[in-house]
């Protein structure tokens, strides 16, 4: 029986944001957003620096004015000068064709949002069809919406001079983007759709879908391709359906660009964390999605760590070391939590290995049959450690346990010294249980 139940990876072309490149061709790609005042340069400086040394490989930098585009120039020379280059992106909204086109000449990608890129208002048509009740799923909660929206709807020449006006406002970010060799994210939300998308879709994902289509052609249009697209809310059920239905529309349009995952507004704490992995390791585990950013109401470089923990849980990159641990029963030799934390802490600094801590002889060789080394309990306060499935050493005091696992790793030519700062505790025989 075929057990592989896998998806492969959704295929993309590539999309470059400087020295990055995203796209199935290559490892899903972490962002985030840094939270300090644009104008306050220094302040940008430091964020983006230290989300860079988390691991961070894209930062957005919020930029509703011209003042701050112009600002964009020294953070990233002072960004250069204290750590690295760091590829940047500009994150534009209202009226934001000329402050596009300035923001291009510094950083290497421009994300724009269609909701409000043209802020143009003819009404309050939107808000009418909102205000009747069509909820995210398109459908209308009282008969009368739909007669609503054939009332308020966009008539042909309605609808073809708005859209001339976006592509009138687009084109000088387009040949921007390709003058400087920037790249562009066509980031739609579900809260800031335009009105005319509301009336004619409702507040529902295909209108999200409808929108960002609308973009993508009009690029397309003018001849530029380094692209990638969001479709982020801040309910899971939205952000799912929106993007599964832009994977199917970009099918049905021959498109292939790549996908930046996200749950937006998803707040702070462990809840926030669990509705993000449910958002963005769904689709991925779908094979869809190539860039992700989880978004906290916390300092930004806690993003970071769990963005790598989601790829990590699901096969796409390997960043650290996998532990592996059983949840302790009547059988197991040792105080479980505390040894898998001795080997944890010994060991953490480490990158690509599968270390299994398992409390008894029962557990230890099935269940951690796909890891690289082994930490089993035995009686009488011992401990066994395997290489894979072969028994390497047996009758190890638990005390010296984890001592004798890095003589293990040192002995393969596996172990690297902890960098600065991040030195291994001693061990003790804290984990010790009666035999």
């Amino acid at each position: 029986m075929n057990l592989d139940v896998t998806y492969p990876r959704r295929k993309t072309v590539t999309c470059r944001v400087g020295s990055v490149s995203m796209g199935s061709d290559h490892p899903v790609v972490v962002q985030s957003m840094i939270t300090e005042e644009t104008r306050n340069i220094q302040a940008c400086v430091e964020q983006i620096v230290a989300l860079a040394r988390e691991g961070c490989e894209i930062v957005r930098v919020t930029t509703p004015s011209l003042g701050e585009a112009s600002c964009l120039e020294e953070i990233k020379a002072k960004v250069r000068e204290a750590y690295r280059d760091v590829p940047m992106t500009a994150d534009v909204h209202h009226q934001g064709s000329a402050i596009a086109v300035e923001a291009a000449r510094f950083v290497e990608e421009i994300r724009i949002n269609p909701g409000l890129f043209v802020f143009k208002r003819h009404g309050t048509r939107g808000e009418e069809v909102k205000q009747a009740g069509y909820d995210f799923r398109g459908r209308a909660e009282e008969a009368t919406v739909e007669d609503l929206r054939a009332e308020l709807a966009y008539r042909p020449e309605e609808w073809d001079a708005e859209v001339a006006a976006v592509e009138e406002a687009l084109v000088p970010v387009i040949e921007a983007c390709k003058r400087h060799d920037r790249a562009m994210r066509i980031g739609v939300n579900h809260g800031s759709l335009s009105e005319r998308m509301l009336v004619t879709y409702g507040d529902t994902p295909e209108g999200m879908v409808e929108s960002a289509i609308e973009y993508l052609k009009l690029c397309e249009r003018h001849g530029f391709t380094n692209l990638n697209i969001s479709a982020k809310a801040s309910r899971v059920q939205v952000m799912l359906s929106a993007n599964r239905l832009l994977v199917k529309r970009m099918n049905e349009e021959g498109m292939a660009y790549p996908l930046h995952l996200g749950v937006t507004e998803a707040g702070d704490g462990q809840y926030a964390r669990i509705k993000s992995t449910a958002g963005i390791g769904t689709l991925l585990a779908e094979g869809i999605g190539d860039t992700i950013r989880v978004s906290l109401s916390e300092d930004p470089a806690n993003e970071i760590p769990v963005c790598y923990e989601i790829l990590q849980a699901l096969g796409l990159r390997k960043t650290q070391v996998e532990y592996i641990a059983c949840p302790s029963c009547g059988r197991t030799k040792f105080n479980l939590p505390i040894v898998l934390n001795e080997v944890r802490n010994a060991t953490r600094h480490l990158k690509g290995l599968d270390i299994a801590v398992m409390g008894c002889i029962v557990n230890g060789p099935g269940e951690m049959a796909d890891a690289d080394y082994g930490y089993v309990g035995a009686a009488g306060g011992k401990i066994t450690l395997y290489r894979k499935r072969e028994v390497v050493k047996n009758g190890i005091p638990q005390e010296k346990g984890v001592e004798e696992l890095i003589a293990l790793l040192k002995a393969d030519g596996l172990w690297q010294d902890p960098p600065a700062g991040q030195e291994p505790r001693k061990t003790t025989p804290l984990g010790m249980v009666g035999g």
